[in-house]
């Protein structure tokens, strides 16, 4: 290795126009880490997601559009979810919700044998550091209410609204 590789860990990040506003990428190691949405709550601080740098991007990049211009319903990138056990079991069921579909904060909690967890369910989802690529915009109260959003309430009825083929525009969201 010459002295001038970056050490495995090392961490960069590039920033996305998008629908939702400017999204952060975070790479660790040259792979998908984090995806961050201005104003998202339990967004690490600016100085923890390294330089700038554009190249570990370019397939999520690619995959975001299609997404956003709705010619993707799946993502298929390498992720780095640093987590506890617990957290990623939860972010893994977020990924197999299906596009266009929610479930319940319970339901996702039955799901991993712990029907009594919503709340540490909630609380996991909330920590997910991959918004939109891991769905946590898809988990709703057990009524079916839009509950708390990392990234605003109004992101996530936009996330919903285009991925049930209603566009941004019907939500009254303001990005």
């Amino acid at each position: 290795m010459s002295s001038t590789a970056a050490p495995p860990t090392a961490r960069c990040h590039t920033v996305l126009d998008s629908p939702c506003g400017p999204l952060t990428l975070v790479a660790t190691g040259g792979v998908l880490s984090g995806l961050y949405m201005e104003g998202q709550r339990h967004r690490p601080a600016q100085e923890t997601f390294g330089p700038r740098d554009d190249r570990p991007f370019g397939e999520a990049a690619d995959q975001l559009t299609a997404y956003f211009d709705g010619s993707r319903t799946t993502f298929d990138l390498e992720l780095r979810l640093d987590g506890t056990p617990f957290q990623r079991s939860v972010w893994e069921r977020l990924r197999a919700i299906p596009y266009g579909e929610t479930r319940s904060y319970g339901r996702l909690a039955e799901a991993l044998g712990s029907p009594g967890a919503s709340r540490a369910v909630g609380l996991a989802n909330g920590r997910n550091p991959v918004g939109i690529i891991v769905p946590c915009h898809r988990v709703v109260g057990a009524s079916g209410s839009l509950t708390g959003y990392g990234g605003g309430i109004d992101r996530k009825r936009a996330l919903l609204a285009h991925e049930r083929g209603e566009g941004y525009a019907t939500t009254g969201a303001l990005f």
